[in-house]
């Protein structure tokens, strides 16, 4: 997709720099466009913590290539499985929540078909991890594809007036490596001259939703305005909401979701108010070997700092506040799970899928 006229992806290697993974530093977003090399899985991991890198795909993504830059850190004396397997519980160890990290990274560990010479590692690993970064940009696609057929069937049914969609976070290009999930369909119907907006939800704590949807959005000339997250609930029940959109970071067997804070509260407005709410997803983002959500999916807690400050651009700077009295403490989980129950259905690369483990099964199997 593209920043100012130009196409880029969140996460990439350049054919004159091989020994480095680039990455478009999302924590800098949207007030400085910087680019960051990784040299090393522990820069790889540090990137994910930091959240320079986010968003479930581009997460599996990017421990992918960790692998592969774990590959290039060996020397002749390091015991080469040894070294790999530690790699790989190390990166799998950096956040808990997304299952795209833990899959695509014991997926490049079994690419490996012999211990016996780094420079096949490093090449095995380096092909497993392009084909896991392609692969992810083609499932986008494909759930754009799925997708814009809701989206033309909204337009149809209010007789060409514009599609209102609501997301939560951010599951755009930046997330997902190039076309995102939730952003799929809409630059889609933007294409074929659909007319769409969308309202995004600011998504506290760290306002992924303000700072990178909008910075998305704003980049590909998408109708869009920015609410706070508690003014969600008003606009679905003025009617100024058609479809709520959100992505997904782990789906269990039953169709239990796991999303940033604050999807399960759309959900529920969405729930009560009649209004269909669809996850858009891909198939690497679900968990089948876990039967339900709560209990199960292992909810990441972090730093409650950023609850307690805020970040953002000053006399051109950016600059962290504090928004409370000192002294305050702060609890900051940074998902929640949202029933099946409350959700219409996943728009996956496979097409459009219930929300139960019969439908799960057959689809995504």
């Amino acid at each position: 997709m593209r920043i100012k006229g130009r196409s880029y992806q969140s996460i990439w290697i350049d054919p004159g720099e091989p020994e480095n993974v680039k990455i478009i530093d999302q924590a800098r977003l949207p007030f400085s466009l910087e680019i960051k090399k990784l040299c090393s899985a522990e820069d790889v991991y540090d990137a994910i913590y930091s959240l320079s890198v986010r968003g479930a795909p581009a997460i599996g993504a990017a421990g992918a290539y960790g692998m592969y830059l774990a590959a290039l850190e060996m020397s002749s004396a390091t015991r080469y499985r040894e070294h790999m397997h530690n790699a790989a519980h190390y990166l799998i160890s950096c956040r808990p929540t997304a299952v795209n990290l833990s899959w695509a990274v014991t997926k490049v560990l079994s690419s490996i078909s012999d211990y016996g010479s780094k420079d096949k590692i490093a090449e095995e690993t380096r092909k497993a991890a392009d084909e896991i970064c392609q692969a992810e940009i083609d499932r986008c696609r494909e759930i754009g594809n799925h997708g814009i057929k809701l989206l033309r069937e909204t337009h149809k049914r209010k007789n060409g007036s514009a599609v209102n969609i609501l997301t939560h976070c951010n599951a755009g290009w930046l997330a997902c490596v190039d076309y995102g999930t939730v952003t799929a369909p809409v630059y889609m119907a933007r294409d074929e001259g659909i007319p769409v907006h969308v309202w995004v939800s600011e998504t506290r704590p760290r306002n992924q939703g303000a700072r990178l949807t909008c910075f998305e959005l704003a980049n590909e000339n998408i109708s869009h305005t920015l609410v706070t997250d508690n003014e969600c609930g008003l606009l679905m029940q003025k009617g100024m909401v058609d479809i709520v959109l959100t992505g997904s970071d782990r789906v269990a067997r039953n169709g239990d979701s796991a999303n940033k804070i604050g999807t399960y509260l759309k959900a529920l407005a969405a729930y009560d108010n009649n209004i269909p709410y669809y996850i858009a997803v891909p198939s690497s983002s679900f968990d089948l070997s876990i039967t339900e959500g709560p209990g199960s999916i292992p909810l990441e807690e972090r730093d409650p700092g950023e609850v307690l400050y805020m970040e953002g651009l000053a006399d051109g700077k950016i600059t962290r506040f504090r928004i409370c009295e000192a002294g305050t403490d702060a609890l900051n989980h940074a998902f929640d799970i949202t029933p099946a129950r409350l959700i219409k259905g996943f728009i996956t690369e496979k097409g459009i899928v219930k929300p139960d483990e019969k439908s799960i099964l057959e689809k995504i199997n």
